[in-house]
């Protein structure tokens, strides 16, 4: 592949509806999939997840995206998203998709939850006919954009959703009347800020959820013996010390329970991983993990103590290292705690 600059994703930052100067902004639907850039060049596509590790052979669907720039090598800036029975975007769908790497079972997935690339920036097109390079990142928004649009030709797997200009208030009714996750509100003078969080670009969301880290398990009781009960939880905070902030039992599938036993079994640990006391009814009986894997929830509200109230668990996050995961709310420089 030929050599193309390497580039870290722009965050969004989590933030109310832009109130002043809404016609400053573009508004993207926000996608409940999982991040990915792709690199185009010579004939081939690769992946990068947002945490940078090569996600491409979980997505054989999407080689031939490859093609969509002509023979110009680009970096295409997107969500891997796969859709339910009713045509919208299924975290819940995708979550075998993201693990798999067994050729037979991931050529299986692709013909029975196929995915789609949904393309939204463009970081980087070399010029025609071998001209120079050149990285798009310094250009504001609504020049990548029109860039994106007449370079990046749409095909079966892949597409350049929409965006609205100067409707914020309709888009964000429009992204709640689809069932969507939310919005994103982007300054249409902004350039790209790879690697960084910055409010020129927000999202707003219909659903609240957050990445958490596992940190232990409770064993299940009745339909649930011999498995796994409730996951216990834990985020970072600005310190770098592991707090406790609850348990999840619910939201799973038979099928999740069995996979997570199984890695969460060689991670075994003989004592909490968290700084700080977990509860006396949920430390007894637990059996504890090194924090290396993360999860999502979707979850009511944080109560005064810092805990998720009525979690839900969405699934596994392969893409987020576990030492970006901060409390819900808290979004300091680096932080991921609100998904996406």
């Amino acid at each position: 592949m030929a050599s193309l600059p390497t580039y870290a994703p722009m965050l969004a930052q989590l933030g109310p509806l832009p109130s002043a100067d809404q016609d400053a902004w573009a508004v993207e639907m926000k996608w409940d999939g999982i991040r990915a850039l792709a690199y185009l060049a010579d004939g081939a596509v690769r992946l990068l997840s947002r945490n940078g590790k090569d996600i491409t052979a979980a997505y054989p669907e999407l080689r031939l995206m490859a093609g969509a720039t002509g023979r110009r090598p680009a970096v295409i800036d997107g969500e891997i998203v796969a859709f339910d029975e009713a045509g919208r975007p299924s975290f819940g769908a995708l979550q075998p998709r993201m693990h798999q790497r067994n050729p037979l079972s991931v050529a299986e997935l692709a013909r029975t939850v196929p995915v789609t690339f949904m393309a939204f920036d463009i970081l980087h097109l070399d010029a025609e006919s071998g001209g120079a390079p050149g990285s798009t990142i310094a250009l504001p928004y609504t020049e990548r954009r029109e860039l994106l649009e007449t370079t990046f030709v749409p095909g079966f797997r892949w597409q350049v959703p929409v965006w609205f200009h100067d409707h914020v208030q309709d888009a964000f009714g429009f992204s709640r009347r689809l069932g969507l996750e939310g919005i994103v509100c982007k300054r249409l003078t902004s350039p790209y800020r790879p690697g960084k969080r910055t409010a020129e670009w927000t999202k707003v969301k219909n659903v609240k959820a957050v990445e958490v880290v596992i940190g232990g398990w409770q064993p299940g009781a009745g339909r649930r013996s011999g498995t796994i009960g409730s996951l216990l939880l834990g985020s970072y905070d600005g310190t770098g010390r592991l707090l406790y902030v609850g348990h999840v039992g619910t939201g799973f599938t038979q099928a999740m329970l069995q996979d997570l036993h199984q890695r969460l079994a060689p991670l075994h640990r003989p004592d909490p991983p968290f700084d700080e006391p977990v509860p006396r009814e949920f430390a007894r009986d637990a059996h504890w993990v090194e924090p290396v894997m993360v999860g999502e929830v979707q979850f009511a509200e944080v109560t005064g103590d810092n805990r998720l109230r009525h979690p839900s668990w969405r699934g596994l996050r392969p893409d987020r290292h576990p030492r970006d995961v901060r409390a819900a709310g808290d979004e300091g420089p680096g932080g991921a705690s609100a998904v996406g």
